[in-house]
This record gives C-alpha cells, structure tokens and sequence, in this order.
C-alpha cells in the first residue's frame, strides 16, 4: 500500500507552508505500509519556540484555505516545543531543533520511502542559521 494522492497533496501543500515560514530540514515519509493509522508524516523544524508556532499556523491555515483540510487534533501548542497535527491521513510534527535532534524520528522511520517534496520545501533542509541570521534569534531563544 502507499500513500493516497490526497496524503501526497496534503504533504506537499504542508511543506511549502513550512518552507514559507522558513521551517529547516523538512522531510515527509510514507508510512503506510508500517501503520495503519495514517499514510504519511511530515517532518519540520525551526529554531525558536515563536517560529514553531508560526510554521504551524501557516500550515493550518494554508491546508484548511487551499484543501479544506481542518486537524482532528493540535497537541502541543503550551510549550510550543513539538507541536503535532494530526489530520488522519497525515500526521505533521514541527519540533524546535533542539528536540528534533533529541527524539531523531527520522531514525524511527529511515526504513519507509521518503515522499518527494516541492524543491522550495527541499531548499530548506539546513537553513536554520539563515534564519537565526535574518531574524536576529538564537537557537535556545525561547518565546
């Protein structure tokens, strides 16, 4: 089994909010074959606590205008350090750097194919020093 066209639009609209918003290292996953709960993750990361929220609510707000795709669940949202929204089909984790570094899901789920991503979303993979540049902030800045 693989992941449907919708996951793969809802993926692809999600990365390139996350990329918008600046978000680093962002990779997708196709889990299908190993869960049955969801077909694909997505994965995201930003530097400070203000810019995970900012990347999630770009997220959310780009799939429910574009899609018409609302969460079923937000979890995460107080400390804003790993925020989760689970939308069935996909599930999407923004995680601050230090976090995303910490809990390594991308070692979890390294044996699932990975979901080709728009090349602005791709783009980002490293980009957290340009950000922190552009922004003034620094990685352990908390909001």
């Amino acid at each position: 089994m693989t992941a449907t066209d919708r996951s793969i639009e809802l993926i692809n609209a999600a990365a390139q909010a996350a990329a918008d918003r600046l978000a680093h290292d962002i990779i997708a996953y196709d889990v299908s074959d190993v869960l049955s709960i969801t077909d694909a993750f997505l994965l995201a990361s930003a530097p400070n606590d203000r810019q995970v929220k900012s990347i999630v609510d770009e997220i959310e707000e780009r799939l429910q205008k574009e899609l018409g795709a609302k969460p079923v669940r937000r979890e995460g949202d107080r400390d804003a350090r790993w925020i989760l929204l689970d939308y069935v089909d996909v599930v999407i984790h923004v995680q601050h750097s230090e976090e995303r570094v910490f809990y390594a899901l991308e070692r979890l789920w390294k044996d699932c194919p990975e979901i080709p991503l728009p090349e602005d979303a791709v783009k980002t993979r490293g980009k957290a020093e340009e950000y922190a540049r552009l922004t003034g902030s620094t990685e352990g800045e908390q909001s």
